[in-house]
């Protein structure tokens, strides 16, 4: 078995989590990037939201690369409703604004991932989970909205699939760890032919 440390550039708890469920020893180092700044740069050039997910998560892996030895993983994740990127909303009152703007419609969960190593990418990967979300009544989003409370502002689709959110959905196209944000299948493959992880 390698040596090979892992580190994860980001200061998700969610994507922690689902690494050490798996078994994959990580330290997570934020990589303080100013994510507003690059989307807004992004959306300036006309990047599609998938290229954008893709940019965050290399820019996240790269930065922490340059400093740290090892395989580091960035990973970045946006909803693309009808081609139009959603961020995280700002308050309750933006995740209520989220969920009536999901209604009735199908989006896509951008996820994008990317390893570096010594400053430079060496493995990428794309999923693009599509969720469909029912017709939501306002009593429905306003008793989700105090249920779920204020974590759902750290969620890019005001949801947590994992809590209360299944009820918002009717059909979902792609993998569970994916929507969380990390698509983890593809990953663990990747570290095996590494040695990370016993093949």
């Amino acid at each position: 078995m390698s040596a090979q440390s892992v580190i994860l550039a980001s200061g998700s708890e969610s994507r922690r989590r689902l690494l050490a469920n798996a078994g994959v020893e990580a330290e997570a180092v934020r990589p303080n990037v100013d994510e507003d700044a690059a989307k807004a740069t992004f959306r300036a050039k006309g990047m599609r939201v998938a290229d954008q997910a893709m940019q965050l998560a290399e820019l996240k892996a790269i930065k922490v690369s340059q400093r740290r030895p090892g395989l580091v993983i960035g990973g970045d994740q946006m909803l693309n409703l009808d081609g139009e990127p959603i961020d995280k909303p700002k308050d309750m009152a933006d995740a209520g604004n989220h969920l009536r703007k999901f209604s009735g419609k199908t989006h896509r969960l951008e996820t994008a991932i990317v390893i570096a190593e010594n400053g430079e990418p060496v493995w990428r990967h794309l999923a693009a989970p599509k969720l469909t979300v029912r017709p939501l009544s306002e009593d429905f989003i306003a008793s989700y909205l105090e249920k779920s409370g204020e974590g759902l502002l750290k969620t890019v689709g005001a949801y947590m699939l994992e809590d209360l959110g299944a009820q918002l959905f009717t059909r979902i196209e792609g993998d569970y760890f994916t929507i969380l944000g990390l698509p983890l299948l593809p990953l663990l493959d990747y570290l095996r032919t590494r040695g990370v992880l016993q093949s």
